[in-house]
């Protein structure tokens, strides 16, 4: 069976980058060493989309829970950040490549939200992928905030809500959920606009995830008939003729 998204047809997948600090203990490495390593499969992986038919990629880098993590692992995440804010910015513009951050932004260290933002205004223009990553995000937080906008409003469609819980209008439903590490759950992630995607789960871990474990994941999605709730097409049996019974 195969999927009835086209293969010309600009994908929206979305990732849960598990397994960063578990690569690292296996390896004697600490836990940091596994959070740089994940910054290198991420560029991999930006590089790799839009070859396999991605037009927007949604990355899961921090959620609303990770700020229970011990507080030393959440500096040099948030350390991290700002690197990558710092220092990939010019090479996603060269690739024609748009950064959004999704996500709480009070909450970030100081500095952090106007590196966002200044890295978004760069890269606005980029058509080749539309990357998003999502920082300090819950998806449950931001269909709640949408529903209390939605309150003041008299009338409200599932189109005009997505665009109060995703934060911008037109935005394509996810289509391909691919979370790394053996782990099997969603974690809050993308739970309004993932309604119907389709997941993949591989026991690869994030550092090593490459473009021929997106290959894979995607391969393994065209195979896949998507009914949206629908029947399956059925092909009717043929009927043998009287004249030829």
């Amino acid at each position: 069976m195969q999927s009835n998204a086209s293969r010309n047809e600009k994908l929206h997948v979305g990732i849960i980058m598990d397994g960063n600090g578990r690569w690292a203990t296996r390896r004697g490495l600490s836990r940091l060493r596994g959070h740089e390593a994940g910054v290198e499969a991420i560029r991999r992986v930006v590089e790799a989309a839009p070859k396999q038919g991605i037009g927007t990629l949604t990355l899961y880098a921090f959620s609303t829970d990770n700020w229970r993590r011990p507080k030393a692992e959440v500096a040099a995440l948030m350390t991290l950040l700002r690197f990558y804010l710092a220092n990939e910015v010019q090479s996603l513009v060269r690739n024609g490549v748009r950064l959004t951050v999704i996500g709480r932004r009070d909450r970030l260290p100081d500095g952090i939200a106007n590196a966002i933002t200044r890295a978004e205004d760069a890269t606005a223009e980029g058509t080749t992928l539309h990357l998003r990553i999502a920082v300090d995000y819950s998806a449950r937080d931001a269909i709640l905030n949408a529903a209390a906008k939605a309150a003041a409003l008299t009338s409200l469609t599932r189109e005009a809500f997505s665009q109060l819980v995703t934060g911008e209008a037109g935005l394509r439903d996810v289509d391909l959920i691919i979370r790394t590490s053996g782990e099997k759950r969603l974690s809050d992630f993308l739970l309004w606009e993932g309604a119907y995607a389709e997941l993949h789960f591989t026991e690869r871990m994030w550092p090593e995830f490459d473009a021929g474990d997106l290959a894979a994941a995607l391969a393994s999605f065209h195979g896949r008939e998507r009914r949206f709730g629908g029947l399956q097409a059925i092909v009717p049996e043929e009927v043998p003729s009287l004249s030829r019974v």
